[in-house]
């Protein structure tokens, strides 16, 4: 076969020859003791034992196009490129492949007949979601997932307003996309209602929110994402997490709204049944970025991306029909997305709690434990005061008592930027937690008429500590948003508005010395009337 038919289009038989040949330990400039081959519907992967070498597939999907060596050349260049900004040691460079595709040589001199992306292999059994399945996903983990995704969204670059990237018609297509990809896969009249009922809610929700979605756009939250950060697509690599694999073949879907990116793992981690961790991660992110206003958003995208792992479950299926293990697993897949799509279609009753007490009175670290806990996202007065006056999370301010950031206005603000956030929660169907002090009866009458206005039980949570204690856990505070010291304290007992009667029906009295706290706190839930509180607590 000549040279120049596969730099045209390499063909099925041509490949095959090639990918059998680099199994040969003889096609490496390095030593190589063995080669395995890892194969997805896109690419192959050649693992060497210290690099790993993944070359495209001569495929054209439509959305994706890798038919020319000339677009794979590109298209490996784009990996590399677009790798690199979180995993720069693992992704190395783009090498050619040359001589014939019965005796190639990576790296080799004369014309290239193929290209792949060099890579180091990473170790076995480290991905995520393998750890997932295994139990083994720990906080820290976690937590490294939020500081990475946050700063990455931070610091990538957002689409200019005369890009393609990001109109509201684009995302209706790729939704609508699943729907006319996955119905003719479909034979049970069940699964094809319940697809039905999906994309009736989809077509109703977009109509409610393209405007939004243009708007974001308009904004800057359309960026540069990764565009397929699930766990499959992380690793630990020396206890570090590294996401890996960008979307390369195609800028529409890899240029999305921040938001979408973030779907995706929440998703993935409710998926994986790790419901706690997922809210730990979209509570972190939002307190890091800030960005609420994309929880309007948020129901819709992890529809989309339920039924994107919904509709790859059921291509499983179609590309290895005869291996019966593989089509039960990818079934049962199946239906798990796709219940997980249909669970975020309903919109479930929300509740407001506010927090109440001193500053050290734990409210900040039992309000985090039980947003996690029930599902509610926990908005932190200390974050948002500074967030509103252009202050970062850990930036100290210099404000002292009645001054600065902690004057009266400035704490009027506050408290009406913390109830737009609450609103705006509330109404996208998430419940909320304000985590403030409360001192001020306007304050909690505020937040308790805008329960009312929303249709959302309201519940305050009173923080109770000895003083010795309150003081203890100030001067002990470190890294922290708060900037409260034992001055703060004094003045804020001198201020207090004590808890009217009319408002103890509402309340729920905690001491934060109990090791206890949180397991009292959901006890006071469960025992509550109305089965949203015990709804809230059993999940």
């Amino acid at each position: 076969m000549s040279n120049s038919s596969i730099n045209n289009k390499t063909t099925p038989n041509s490949a095959i020859i090639l990918i059998k040949a680099l199994c040969e330990s003889s096609a490496y400039e390095h030593e190589v003791a063995s080669v395995s081959l890892v194969e997805t519907h896109i690419s192959w992967v050649l693992l060497t034992g210290q690099y790993a070498y993944k070359i495209k597939k001569p495929v054209n999907f439509g959305f994706l196009d890798f038919s020319t060596l000339k677009k794979r050349r590109f298209f490996c260049h784009e990996e590399l490129r677009l790798n690199r900004r979180l995993a720069a040691d693992l992704y190395l460079d783009v090498v050619p492949i040359t001589g014939q595709p019965d005796h190639p040589k990576i790296g080799g001199s004369g014309e290239a007949i193929e290209y792949a992306v060099k890579m180091v292999q990473f170790p076995a059994g480290q991905a995520l979601n393998e750890r997932a399945e295994r139990g083994q996903l720990e906080v820290d983990e976690i937590d490294q997932i939020i500081a990475i995704v946050a700063d990455f969204h931070e610091t990538i670059e957002k689409a200019s307003a005369d890009s393609p990237y990001g109109e509201c018609e684009d995302i209706k297509h790729w939704f609508v996309d699943n729907f006319n990809q996955i119905r003719p896969l479909l034979d049970d009249d069940q699964y094809k209602q319940q697809l039905q009922t999906i994309q009736t809610w989809g077509n109703v929700e977009w109509s409610k929110k393209s405007g939004l979605m243009q708007l974001r756009r308009q904004r800057g939250f359309v960026r540069e994402c990764h565009g397929d950060l699930h766990l499959g697509n992380m690793t630990l690599i020396n206890g570090k997490v590294t996401p890996f694999d960008c979307i390369e073949f195609n800028p529409l879907l890899r240029w999305i709204d921040v938001i979408s990116e973030v779907a995706f793992l929440y998703m993935d981690l409710l998926h994986f049944g790790y419901d706690c961790y997922a809210h730990r991660f979209l509570n972190q992110y939002l307190q890091r970025t800030g960005d609420y206003q994309g929880l309007t958003l948020l129901r819709y995208y992890l529809v989309y991306r339920a039924l994107v792992r919904a509709k790859v479950s059921l291509l499983r299926i179609a590309q290895l029909p005869n291996d019966a293990p593989v089509c039960k697993q990818a079934r049962s897949d199946y239906t798990v997305y796709a219940n997980l799509a249909e669970r975020y279609i309903k919109h479930n009753q929300p509740i407001l709690i506010i927090t109440h007490g001193f500053s050290g009175s734990g409210k900040s670290t039992v309000a985090h434990q039980l947003a996690e806990k029930i599902g509610a996202l926990q908005i932190r007065s200390d974050i948002e005061r500074k967030r509103l006056f252009g202050y970062r999370a850990q930036e100290h301010t210099g404000s002292g008592v009645d001054s600065g950031l902690y004057t009266l206005e400035a704490g009027l603000k506050t408290y009406q930027r913390l109830a737009e956030l609450a609103k705006a929660l509330l109404n996208a169907g998430f419940s909320a937690i304000i985590d403030a002090t409360f001192l001020k009866s306007e304050q909690r009458n505020m937040f308790q008429q805008l329960a009312g206005e929303c249709g959302a039980p309201f519940f305050i949570v009173d923080f109770q500590a000895s003083n010795e204690e309150l003081c203890r856990r100030l001067q002990q505070r470190q890294n922290d948003a708060s900037e409260a010291t034992i001055d703060v304290l004094h003045q804020q007992r001198q201020s207090a508005q004590p808890l009217l009667q009319e408002e103890q029906t509402h309340v729920i009295t905690i001491n934060t010395e109990s090791d206890n706290a949180l397991k009292t706190l959901l006890d006071n839930f469960t025992a509550r009337d109305g089965g949203v509180c015990r709804e809230l607590v059993g999940n």
